[in-house]
Order: structure tokens, then C-alpha cells, then sequence
């Protein structure tokens, strides 16, 4: 990610320590932009991502909170913007999930999926898109959902839920914040490898099923992190309230009629 076209802006990513929220602290960081980083705590993986946005000579502010903390989070966003001088963008990473027929699903997992899915999103939605519009200054946010918002996947209830419900609210948003120059998009990831999938499947699952993929493999994090940069890029001001899906061409009709690419 070569190119500067973040250069001097201030860009939040909750989540930061799951794949692709650490991933989108590297590329934020190599377009130049500096990074307000939080999650329930820091992996080594988060800890690297941070780490080489310092080495590049980014400003970092990094905290940990629960995100279904409002409190919590309405004030790591005002002291994101007092520490590095404002807040430009947003990248709502954070995600958690249980997987289980709802019939007998634990309540406490299902409830804990959305709160943290969903409701954490929107805390943070919310606080940062006051201090945009009190700074008068375009600003960009990418909410990282998934093509469950669109597809009921059995075993899912509580995700699927939270998906599609983040999609809505993420459209929602972009509608009424149209009038501040500030834009919303979604970014539906396709089937990518992350240390969160090994939760539900094992490594000769995925060996198995990710070669029947359309591209033969699965996705990598810093893949869905230059979709999270073309989003946000100051560049793309005529995409707005959309859901980019990047998953290969596994939702193409085509390839969905076959059966694979599922486990």
C-alpha cells in the first residue's frame, strides 16, 4: 500500500487485535494515516500492527475497554480526538460470535454476539459521527459486516441477526449523514483467514474446503484491508452507503449452485 492517500488523517479501528482489524491498522498506517486503536485487549498480533504503525512514524493512541461499554467508548472517542487533534475515520472491526442451533443456544453467547457486533458498532458509530459534525470536516467510516447480514446460515441466529441489523444501521447512517460530507460504507469480507475462524473450524477443515473456493483459497486479512482503504479514500467520494462484498465470487450464482465453498 504504497500510496498516501490517508497522509495526516485520523483513523479509528475497534477490533484492532482480530485479523482484519489489525490488518487495517497496517494499511491505514502505510496511506498515512495515524491510528486510534482498541479492543478487550491487545494479541501479539494487534501489538505488531501498532508496533510497525510506529515504526512508519504514525502517531498512536491504543486503549482497552469493553465495547459494549458506551461510556467506555464514548470516551476513548473524545480522548481519540483530543490526543491526535481531531478523528477522521472510523473502521468498526470489533466482532464476537457463537455458533449453535438457536433452539439450544446458550443466551448469554447470543446476547454477547450482538451486543458486541452490533451495539458495540453503534456506541462508537454514534460518538464518532458527533465529533465529526462538530469538526466540520469530511469524514469516512467502513463497517466490517459480513454476507451473513444476507444469508441465513443455519447454527448463525444470533450473527446473522447482528449482520444484517449493522447493515441497516450502517445505511441508516449514511443517509442522514449525507448532509455533513460524512460517508458510510460496508464491507462484506468474504471467507478469510483469520485466527477467529480457527474458534469453529479446524485446520483440516479448512484445508479441505478452501481449495473448493473460486480463487483456491481463502482470503487474507490485508486483502479485505485495501477494501477497507479503497472505502475510505478521500478518492472515492462517489461510494457511499454501499456493501462492497470481496468473498472471490463465491456469492456469484454460478458458483453458489454448486455446493461448495461451504463446510
Amino acid at each position: 500500500m504504497a500510496n498516501t492517500s490517508l497522509a495526516g488523517r485520523v483513523a479509528l479501528v475497534t477490533g484492532a487485535s482480530g485479523g482484519i482489524g489489525a490488518a487495517s491498522v497496517s494499511a491505514l498506517a502505510e496511506a498515512g494515516a495515524d491510528i486510534a486503536a482498541c479492543d478487550l485487549h491487545f494479541s501479539d498480533l494487534g501489538e505488531r500492527a501498532l508496533a510497525g504503525a510506529r515504526q512508519l512514524g504514525r502517531r498512536v493512541f491504543a486503549e482497552t475497554f469493553d465495547i459494549t461499554d458506551q461510556r467506555a467508548g464514548e470516551r476513548f472517542v473524545d480522548r481519540t480526538a483530543g490526543e491526535l487533534g481531531g478523528l477522521d475515520d472510523y473502521v468498526s472491526a470489533a466482532v464476537y460470535s457463537d455458533r449453535e442451533p438457536f433452539v439450544t443456544a446458550d443466551l448469554a453467547g447470543f446476547r454477547k454476539t450482538i451486543d458486541v457486533s452490533l451495539w458495540g458498532s453503534f456506541y462508537i458509530l454514534r460518538a464518532v459521527a458527533r465529533v465529526l459534525i462538530d469538526q466540520k470536516r469530511n469524514g469516512g467510516v467502513v463497517i466490517v459486516s459480513s454476507p451473513h447480514a444476507d444469508v441465513p446460515f443455519p447454527n448463525c441466529m444470533a450473527y446473522n441477526m447482528a449482520k444484517a441489523a449493522q447493515d441497516a444501521m450502517a445505511r441508516t447512517a449514511a443517509t442522514e449523514l449525507l448532509p455533513h460530507k460524512i460517508r458510510v460504507n460496508i464491507l462484506h469480507p468474504g471467507w478469510t483467514d483469520t485466527p477467529g475462524e480457527r474458534k469453529f473450524y479446524s485446520e483440516t477443515d479448512i484445508a479441505r474446503v478452501a481449495p473448493t473456493l473460486p480463487p483456491g483459497r481463502l482470503a487474507t486479512t490485508a486483502e479485505m484491508a485495501r477494501g477497507v482503504i479503497f472505502l475510505l479514500d478521500p478518492a472515492s467520494e462517489y461510494v457511499n452507503g454501499i456493501a462492497l462484498t470481496m468473498d472471490g465470487g463465491l456469492s456469484l450464482p454460478w458458483w453458489s449452485k454448486r455446493g461448495e465453498g461451504s463446510l
